[in-house]
């Protein structure tokens, strides 16, 4: 166990509330910065966790989010979040797709299996808030669904190791009901792994 702060940097993929993760981040005392999704893999700093941003509509479907694959290769938890959950999931051999019904605007979900490690201590049925125009709509093998919706059956997605984690939704924002405990979990994940 140490006492040092844990580092967790945020990569900017054009979401439009990336300083928000930064910013949750600040608040639960961990060293963060926000970088380009063009950094090299070798100029990060000796990260104990990552979090993939949201970004531009089609952005996760289209494959070029910058290094986002090379850092998927790194041995720390990531979270990808809206557009990096998209790209997490084609990355492993799932798949994203167009909405068949976009969402925007605060949602209802409902945890699945449980809720995995991220959903920890939330309520079953909860509210969040939703920004976008696509959806991963296959898991990749590996991984299980953790939350979904009517209107988009991966809400969440998780890996058997406990080390990716993909959310559909912005947790970052106030509006999503449970977003700091989600955060929380999260960081709890980077702890454990780190202090072994």
């Amino acid at each position: 166990m140490t006492d040092k702060p844990l580092v967790i940097d945020v990569v900017d993929n054009g979401g439009q509330w990336t300083h928000r993760e930064w910013r949750m981040l600040r608040y639960l005392k961990v060293d963060t910065q926000i970088i380009d999704n063009t950094t090299p893999v070798d100029d990060l700093r000796e990260l104990d966790g990552l979090i993939l941003s949201g970004g531009a509509a089609r952005v996760g479907l289209s494959g070029e989010l910058g290094n986002c694959a090379a850092f998927l290769v790194l041995d720390i938890p990531i979270l990808g979040i809206c557009a990096g959950h998209q790209f997490m999931a084609r990355h492993y051999g799932g798949d994203a797709r167009e909405s068949p019904e976009p969402e925007f605007g605060a949602m209802e979900i409902e945890l699945v299996n449980g809720g995995g490690t991220i959903f920890s201590g939330t309520s079953p049925v909860q509210t969040v808030w939703e920004s976008h125009n696509d959806e991963v709509h296959a898991v990749p093998d590996g991984f299980f669904v953790t939350a979904s919706s009517p209107s988009c059956a991966v809400q969440g997605m998780e890996n058997e190791e406990g080390t990716r984690f993909g959310l559909q939704f912005h947790p970052e924002v106030n509006d999503s009901e449970f977003g700091k405990e989600m955060f929380e979990n999260f960081v709890e994940v980077c702890r454990r792994r780190r202090d072994g």
